[in-house]
This record gives C-alpha cells, structure tokens and sequence, in this order.
C-alpha cells in the first residue's frame, strides 16, 4: 500500500477527534488582530510556517550531519541543537494558527503531524540535555532518533500542504480560466445593493458587490479553502470570506484579515446600457 493511501486514512479516523477539539481549543487562545495575520503570514503574502519550519529542521539536521562526520564536533553540534529547539515556538504556533482554519481531513492529519514533531522535539530536547551531561553518544542517538520523528511529522505536513492544498491558493487558476475580453454579467439593477451576489463567467465564479453607487467585481472563490465568497459579506469596504472570516478589499482584492494570504483577483467593470461587463485586468 502506497505511503500516501495510508495517510488518507488517518483523514478519516474519527478518534482523533477529540484531540482535534482539544487543539482547536489551544488555538482560540492565540491572539486576534494583526498578531494573527501575522501567523498566518498575511503580510508576507503566503503562509509564514513553511518557512519557520525551515529553521529547527535546517539546524537539527545540520547537527546530526556534524554527529556523522570524523572528528570532534561535539561544541558545534550541541549549539545547533539548542537553536533549533529555541526556534521551535515561531513554528509551532504558525503551524497552529493556519491548521486552526481548516477542513476536518486537514486537521485530523494535523494532530499526528504535531505529535510526531512533538516527539522529535522532546528527543531533541533531551540529546541536548545528554550532550550537557557530557553522554555524547546518548546526545548522538536521541538526535538521530529526534530527526526520524520530524522526517514523519514533515511527510504528514506535506500531505497537508500538497495533497491537500492545505495554505495554496486555492483560486490562482481561476484567472487562466477566464477568457480574453470583455463580458456581460446581465443588468446591474439584477444585483442587490449592499450584499454580495454571484454570477460567472463561462463557468468561472465571480462575485458582484454594489455599494453606495459603486459596483465592485472579483474572481468568486476564496484563496485559504475555496469558499464561495458570494456567501459572503460586505463590510467596510471589504469582502468577507463565509467559512474563516478572510476579508479582501473591494476595489483591488488586497488581503486585510487572514487566514487568506493570497489576494483575491480583481475584474475591470463597466456598465453600458445598464448592463455589467467584465474583464481581467490587463495590468
């Protein structure tokens, strides 16, 4: 059986559900606002944890490589290994923040992506606690057993991130979809003022908004987890996502509150004769 069928199993093993609950309800303690777009990596404009992650893996493997080599590399590897373990917490709470904001398949993996580098966390934790101790081979053993663990918990990561789209755009084909040129959405008046509406364009979603004499159109489907953003709201001059609360502004897509990174697409509008019509931006 192929590695990647296993893991889709463990996407439906209901008895993790209850530690899924139990995290959810570490990750509601996280801090709201900015803090958390932060996490997310609203500002970078894709997902903060994938690079965090890079910085306890890189050195920790780099420790084990130093334990494999001739010589006397004790000095060095032991500082690798406690900067990787200082550089733990920026990881794990992205990681938490963005898993908090998934589907159910993603977050039942998630749990045994976060037990698995738990426990190479704590094996390395404790190499670094042998290596103080002077058992530098002990030091050596639980680094490499450490690195085992990780390897697991970053394959279930990748199925997450890769399999399952988990932190990837979910809408960046969508603009491929539609074709060049200008086209008719139907007549203005046919879209409520104030609330989000949806239309298409040969099959690809968009999402009208209509506030206060302005008429604003974007590609329908949100970035994070592929919501319908016609469902939708209007606030502020912004569009908010119905499943995480993303919101994007109106007139340029531009992400304000995560846990969205990518923009949503905005559309060139013009009304003629009363009737919408739309285009991709040329720009």
């Amino acid at each position: 059986m192929r590695l990647g069928k296993r893991i889709r199993e463990i996407e439906r093993e209901d008895r993790l559900d209850p530690l899924v609950a139990r995290l959810k309800g570490l990750a509601e303690r996280l801090p709201s606002g900015t803090a958390r777009d932060v996490l997310h990596g609203v500002q970078l404009g894709h997902p903060l944890h994938p690079i965090m992650i890079h910085l306890p893996m890189g050195t920790w493997t780099a420790a084990v490589l130093l334990d494999l080599l001739p010589g006397d590399h004790r000095r060095e590897a032991r500082a690798l290994v406690d900067i990787g373990l200082l550089t733990v917490a920026p990881a794990v709470f992205s990681g938490l923040a963005d898993w908090s904001q998934q589907h159910e398949r993603h977050q039942r993996v998630g749990v045994v992506h976060a037990a698995a580098n738990g426990l190479g966390t704590l094996l390395f934790g404790a190499s670094s606690l042998a290596r103080a101790r002077g058992r530098a081979g002990w030091g050596r053993c639980l680094a490499l057993a450490g690195l085992g663990s990780i390897g697991i918990g970053g394959t279930l990561g990748g199925h997450i991130a890769y399999h399952r789209a988990g932190g990837a755009n979910s809408a960046d084909h969508l603009g491929d979809l539609v074709p060049q040129g200008w086209h008719d959405l139907g007549p203005l008046e046919g879209y409520p003022e104030g609330n989000p509406a949806g239309g298409d364009i040969d099959g690809v979603p968009v999402v009208v908004v209509r506030t206060e004499g302005s008429v604003s159109v974007l590609l329908g489907t949100c970035p994070h987890m592929g919501a319908p953003l016609a469902e939708g709201e209007s606030t502020d001059g912004c569009l908010r996502c119905p499943w995480h609360g993303s919101e994007f502004r109106l007139d340029d897509g531009t992400v304000v509150h995560g846990p969205a990174t990518a923009p949503v697409e905005p559309l060139e509008t013009s009304i003629v004769d009363g009737r919408l019509w739309v285009r991709l931006s040329s720009v």
